[in-house]
């Protein structure tokens, strides 16, 4: 309830303020300001037109269903295929048929009905100790089941969005029974009740509370800039799974154009914007993460991790498995 007042309280100062002009865009984010302004200001340096923006970690889509046709979003920026595909389900975004954004956008990175459009990709990857685990020990996801790891691995909650969409990918590869035996034995090779964000994992493998983890990479990013953090990230070694076979899940940071869009001329410009080669180097050098685009650059940082074999599943795909993946979940009593 909280969240939602600030919310109102925002948009009421943001988007009634008198000197906003008609050529603006209002962009409703689940994505801190600092992650995103230097594209917005980009866009309007590029353009001329003005980026309206209110962030809200929570709440957002409950609010943009609620304000229906009254609602002032034109674009809306969230993570994640689980958010993505929830605000399609709950029919606040409309479809775009752009060229630039398709010839921009590969097609397993991006809704086939044009309703939402990844920008930027993130790694589900494996982190280890440097001292208490052997380079090679780990190969891929399905490796973290050996008995050798019992007692060693840290994971966040198993129903975690993240976590979910790994799993689904895992239900993808090898299906439902295969996808639970693994839950299963991954459960037992915990070193404690799943818990915590990704830069806890990371954190308890330098206190030896675990050897092992699971974590998107671009906290690795994150962690080595900040000054408390990076002695946690300099005490673990980046481990890309699967290379052998399928490749490293992939998830997204995306976009999708308001079904009630007030601006949405400019709302397409902006989506165009996010999508092209310059908007996808700001973006993805900004927060750590990968340009959906092989073609862009990629940060200094991602590029001394090395290349390595992306999972080509389609997110779509990854998505219509997320409720058994919960279910999963539930049934081998993963977070208990």
């Amino acid at each position: 309830m909280l969240v939602t007042r600030v919310i109102v309280l925002l948009l009421c100062f943001i988007f009634s303020n008198p000197s906003i002009g008609s050529e603006t865009v209002n962009v409703y984010s689940y994505r801190k300001p600092q992650l995103i302004k230097p594209l917005f200001n980009a866009f309007t340096n590029n353009t001329g037109i003005k980026v309206n923006s209110v962030f809200a970690k929570k709440g957002m889509l409950e609010k943009i269903v609620s304000e229906g046709r009254n609602s002032l979003a034109d674009l809306i920026l969230t993570v994640d295929i689980g958010r993505l595909t929830d605000l399609k389900k709950a029919g606040v975004t409309q479809p775009i048929n752009s060229v630039l954004v398709q010839e921009n956008i590969p097609s397993n990175f991006r809704d086939p009905d044009g309703h939402w459009f990844g920008l930027t990709s993130r790694a589900r990857i494996i982190v280890s100790s440097k001292t208490r685990v052997k380079i090679g020990a780990i190969k891929s996801y399905e490796d973290l089941i050996s008995n050798e790891w019992k007692g060693r691995i840290c994971t966040r909650s198993g129903k975690h969005p993240y976590m979910t969409a790994l799993i689904a990918s895992v239900i993808a590869a090898s299906g439902e029974s295969e996808a639970q035996t693994w839950l299963s034995s991954l459960k037992k090779n915990l070193a404690r009740k799943p818990q915590g964000n990704d830069r806890a994992q990371v954190r308890a493998i330098y206190e030896g509370q675990c050897d092992v983890a699971i974590i998107n990479h671009y906290y690795m990013a994150m962690m080595l800039a900040d000054p408390v953090q990076k002695k946690w990230a300099s005490a673990i070694n980046i481990i890309f799974p699967n290379q052998n076979d399928r490749g490293t899940h992939m998830n997204v940071s995306g976009a999708a154009i308001a079904k009630f869009a007030p601006n949405k001329k400019n709302a397409e410009k902006l989506l165009e914007f996010l999508a092209s080669s310059e908007g996808q180097r700001i973006y993805g050098t900004k927060n750590g993460e990968y340009p959906v685009s092989r073609e862009v650059p990629r940060s200094d940082l991602l590029v001394s991790w090395g290349d390595f074999k992306q999972d080509s599943l389609s997110l779509v795909d990854v998505a219509s498995y997320r409720k058994k993946a919960i279910m999963i979940a539930d049934r081998v009593g993963y977070n208990d």
